[in-house]
């Protein structure tokens, strides 16, 4: 059984920072990562379209992606401050240099991975991502698979995310982040 009370108290001020490529999770799991873990949970997107007034489509189309990844980083480095919680960020949100550094110096970073095939069936359900509305966003997906992996590999800790129970991908969230406190702490210690 993971040690919630111990990742929690371990956690400090500190947040739980969700990384990984758009449609693997990162908003329904981190929901119930944060109930599990009884901290708050915050979607980045709906934190940037609330600053903006506008929907991620929107300042997409309005303003471009440039605009967009302004503003989205931004957001995450005041949502930083406000820790501890559980912050679910949009797929590019970790490519930024600058970002990454403020989530290594302020919070944890899970990287929700998943392979194309899952990644794909779920996103093409839905029309509200910019950045597959091409005539191939197979093609488009799996690019931004093959230029962002080597960068989420950055990650403190990993977790595969595929179609099975979110309060399993939960559970071993839970476990790699106590595994990865605790060898921090032996660290510190030693």
């Amino acid at each position: 059984m993971p040690d919630v009370e111990g990742v929690r108290n371990r956690l400090g001020k500190r947040t739980i920072v969700l990384v990984g490529m758009m449609g693997c999770g990162k908003s329904s799991v981190g929901r119930l990562l944060a109930n599990r873990l009884n901290l708050p949970f915050v979607d980045a997107d709906l934190e940037i379209e609330a600053a903006a007034n506008l929907t991620i489509p929107e300042i997409f189309e309005r303003h471009g992606e440039a605009y967009f990844r302004s503003g989205e980083h931004r957001v995450i480095l005041r949502l930083l401050g406000e820790g501890p919680q559980v912050l679910a960020t949009g797929g590019g949100a970790f490519m930024n240099p600058e970002t990454r550094r403020e989530i290594s110096e302020k919070g944890i970073s899970v990287w929700l991975k998943a392979d194309f095939e899952t990644l794909f069936t779920r996103v093409s359900r839905r029309t509200h991502r910019p950045l597959l509305q091409t005539k191939d966003p197979a093609a488009v997906l799996r690019e931004l698979l093959r230029k962002r992996n080597p960068i989420y590999e950055m990650a403190d800790v990993g977790v595969d995310s595929r179609d099975v129970p979110h309060e399993q991908v939960v559970s071993e969230i839970v476990n790699v982040l106590d595994d990865f406190m605790s060898a921090k702490d032996a660290d510190r210690n030693a």
